[in-house]
């Protein structure tokens, strides 16, 4: 019976995540509509087609291979002297065509958050209510009340960048800011109390926090913070990576992601049904939250760096010449593949051995 309430959970979780494909494609599928932009096509997939239908101008086609999808606008990666082409309208439309894939990945993601906290009874806050019994962190000083402003100079507007900025941290040395009866706090190089988790030391938590009563009006207002906090991880993240702070062994392409799931639903059936749905309903989020930021990266090939040849053009005031516009993003598409091949090869390491490339 497990087997099989696994296997319809991760039958979700593969449908939940083309979904969340089909709704950036369709962001910038209806958006080309409404800007007046020919469609050629319209996919779901990559690969061989299983099934299309033509439309009056959009050939709609659902493909072999579920990772990714397509929206083929005329015009959009050659020239064409097409009314509808992409390149024949104003920068502004075609700017609103490219970022909204990823805008509709991130309500997406504000919509998945939104059920996630629906059902609970109340949410957490930043501000201390107790703590255990020999707390690292009260003998540093901090007390009941104290509200954190700030963990490592990450700033904290809720419980998800609290939670983010202490898990990242190194627990031996931790710089943290409250806010106390109006005035500002810092204590400098806490010293937390820590356990190895695959052989890294990550600090203990020997706090509580108030909780916050659940209404309508907090339920939007921590669905947004929450959503809002996940964008701010994924970037810091991003950052993290370009910057040495984090390695291979951090970062996870779609074999991790797979595998990710597959543990967050084992471990949700541990308790019931809905927990290991919504594991993969918070799985889902965190993926979606990513796809979004990630395209809008300033990177050749990717959504963002459309953006950014959109915004010289309008600086130039006259486009780009779509000769080295293309090289540049097949060069930056061919450097895109060779960085998930080795992310690939990380985490199908990371499977076999328990540690992805650079891992301790």
């Amino acid at each position: 019976m497990i087997i099989i309430i696994k296997a319809i959970l991760i039958i979700i979780a593969v449908l939940l995540f083309g979904f969340m494909i089909f709704i950036h494609e369709f962001g910038h599928f209806f958006t080309a509509k409404l800007c007046g932009i020919r469609v050629n096509e319209f996919a779901i997939g990559m690969g061989p087609t299983l099934f299309h239908k033509q439309g009056k101008e959009t050939r709609y086609s659902l493909r072999l291979l579920p990772i990714g999808g397509f929206c083929a606008m005329e015009g959009e990666d050659e020239e064409s002297a097409d009314t509808g082409s992409f390149g024949k309208k104003p920068v502004w439309k075609r700017f609103l065509v490219v970022v909204m894939g990823a805008i509709m990945n991130i309500l997406l993601g504000l919509v998945l958050m939104m059920t996630i906290l629906g059902q609970e009874s109340a949410f957490s806050s930043t501000t201390i209510s107790q703590f255990d019994q020999n707390s690292a962190l009260q003998q540093a000083g901090l007390k009941r009340g104290d509200e954190f402003i700030s963990v490592d100079h990450y700033r904290i507007y809720g419980d998800r960048d609290l939670s983010f900025a202490l898990a990242t941290a190194n627990p031996n040395s931790v710089d943290i800011e409250v806010l106390r009866d109006g005035k500002t706090f810092t204590f400098d190089n806490v010293k937390f109390n820590s356990r190895k988790v695959n052989g890294k030391s990550v600090l203990t938590l020997d706090f509580y926090v108030l909780p916050v009563d659940k209404n309508f009006g907090t339920l939007i207002t921590k669905s947004f913070q929450d959503t809002v906090s996940t964008v701010r991880m994924v970037w810091y993240s991003l950052v993290g990576f370009a910057t040495g702070k984090f390695g291979f062994n951090d970062v996870a392409g779609p074999v991790g992601a797979v595998s990710a799931i597959n543990q967050a639903a084992s471990a949700g059936l541990a308790q019931n049904f809905m927990a290991g749905l919504n594991n993969i309903l918070y799985m889902i989020m965190v993926l979606t939250v990513n796809l979004g930021v990630v395209n809008l990266m300033p990177f050749p090939a990717l959504d963002g760096g459309k953006v950014l040849f959109l915004l010289v053009e309008a600086v130039r005031r006259k486009p780009l010449q779509q000769k080295y516009v293309g090289i540049v993003e097949t060069a930056g598409f061919c450097l895109l593949m060779g960085f998930m091949v080795v992310v690939t090869y990380s985490d199908i390491l990371r499977l076999i051995t328990g540690k992805g490339l650079g891992g301790a």
